[in-house]
């Protein structure tokens, strides 16, 4: 896989953001295969899409394109912030793709599922002056710092392509946190992230009850939250990621918190 631009195709534009724009999205279309099936290639969808650059003919899901010159850091720009937010409450977001490049060849490139995505990491940006071109418009950032490490899978990672195969089983594995009720995906992915804050193999039913204030705030209209904890526990214990060692203790395992994010 050459992890290179090809510059030519910048020629045309003036902007550098435009021509990253080009040359990037030029680069996904010829060499990324879709990270959710393993179609051979994605399509690139038509400019001025809301929330979309590529699909997959063969299993249908769409992704959004980000690319960064250096660190991603706790925030990523996005687009309109009432688009994302309709199409994460209708459940038709895209999953997203993030390619980090340095002198114009990608140096890592990460996939985070729609299902890692809910409302509350949608940060709405202050709506752009009066004497803007585009008056009032109002965007928003990804909170990549709340999304879950186990939500960052590696496709290339310091310019070394990940195996194809690994990062498919991944996926597959990840798959079981998905649900179309944003009420339940938003709490399993808190609980997934406070665990995710632990920093030991092990740990106790008493450790997550520290995380009670902090997602009081979050869910207002939930009075009794440790019982919450202890039913997505019990969920993330079923579905494999959690197990269960008796007197309110619980182990990691291991295949679902590893670091997946360079």
């Amino acid at each position: 896989m050459d992890l290179c631009f090809n510059t030519t195709l910048a020629n045309p534009y003036k902007s550098a953001s435009q021509k990253i724009r080009i040359m990037s999205e030029a680069w996904v279309a010829e060499h990324m295969y879709c990270p959710c099936c393993g179609n051979e290639r994605i399509v690139k969808l038509s400019n001025n899409r809301p929330v979309a650059d590529f699909f997959c003919e063969n299993c249908q899901e769409i992704f959004e394109l980000k690319s960064k010159n250096g660190l991603i850091g706790k925030k990523i720009a996005d687009g309109a912030y009432e688009t994302m937010i309709e199409r994460i409450t209708s459940n038709q977001n895209p999953s997203l793709l993030i390619l980090q490049y340095a002198d114009l060849c990608v140096r890592n490139l990460q996939f985070i599922p729609k299902h890692f995505f809910t409302p509350n990491i949608i940060e709405k940006r202050p709506p752009l002056s009066l004497t803007a071109k585009r008056a009032g418009w109002t965007g928003c950032n990804i909170l990549y710092s709340e999304i879950p490490q186990q939500g960052k899978i590696i496709i290339i990672h310091d310019g070394i392509v990940v195996n194809k195969e690994s990062q498919l089983n991944a996926y597959y594995k990840l798959k079981a946190l998905s649900t179309t009720d944003l009420n339940r995906r938003g709490w399993l992915m808190d609980i997934l992230q406070c665990i995710n804050k632990i920093p030991s193999q092990f740990f106790t039913l008493r450790e997550l009850y520290s995380f009670v204030d902090m997602l009081s705030a979050k869910y207002p209209n939930n009075k009794n939250v440790e019982a919450k904890i202890r039913q997505q526990l019990q969920l993330l214990r079923d579905k494999g990621f959690i197990s269960f060692c008796g007197n309110g203790q619980y182990s990691k395992n291991e295949s679902y918190f590893t670091s997946f994010a360079p």
